[in-house]
């Protein structure tokens, strides 16, 4: 079995979300982001692994279940951050972030017999799950972020180095109000959906 790595923030209004804002304020996208955070790791609790570790840029919160090994993250670039979160493995891990609630323990079971990586591509171009058999940081560093080439160049360079690459589906990260509604519709009876529609309702009416 894998270790199951989870990237985080803590979710504080200003520092999370900022994309949700407008039409949600920076608490309504914190509370959203704590949602997300919070059905990410009941899934990843949920699923086999020898151990469960938060790699967390700031202070856990009661959403932090038991189980859980928890990681301050490196300082640095999301490149180095996501390379330094492996170099705390010394066998098969898996790594998630925090924007993709509607991830299943299905989607995480994952078997490395017969290949070396797991790549799980997002809409916007990034990825939103990296597993390696065998974690080598210097995998990531370099990898440019937060663009639409990100996991194109990811996955070029996990190919580029020999690795049998396993694609997992295709999920859509929650960036903005679009991307939380359609997130929200996938896992309706999530913590997420429940705090969209709160937060949703809670936004004065348009003329």
């Amino acid at each position: 079995m894998t270790t199951l790595l989870v990237i985080a923030k803590e979710p504080r209004p200003g520092r999370v979300k900022t994309r949700l804002c407008p039409p949600f304020s920076p608490a309504q996208a914190a509370a959203l982001a704590e949602a997300a955070l919070t059905d990410t790791l009941r899934t990843v609790a949920a699923t086999p692994a020898d151990r469960r570790v938060l790699v967390l840029d700031g202070t856990p919160g009661p959403w932090l279940p038991p189980g859980f090994d928890v990681v301050a993250q490196c300082t640095g670039a999301l490149d180095a951050r996501l390379a330094d979160a492996f170099a705390h493995c010394t066998g098969p891990a898996l790594l998630i972030g925090m924007d993709t609630p509607q991830v299943t323990p299905e989607l995480l079971d994952v078997d490395f017999t017969g290949c070396d990586a797991y790549f799980g591509p997002a809409e916007d171009g990034g990825f939103w799950a990296l597993g390696l058999a065998r974690p080598e940081p210097a995998l990531l560093r370099g990898v440019p972020m937060s663009t639409p080439r990100t996991g194109a160049v990811q996955r070029a360079r996990l190919s580029a180095a020999g690795l049998r690459v396993r694609d997992l589906p295709r999920l859509r990260d929650v960036d903005t109000a679009a991307d939380a509604r359609a997130v929200a519709a996938l896992a309706p009876h999530g913590t997420f959906a429940a705090r969209l529609a709160d937060c949703r309702a809670a936004l004065p009416e348009t003329p």
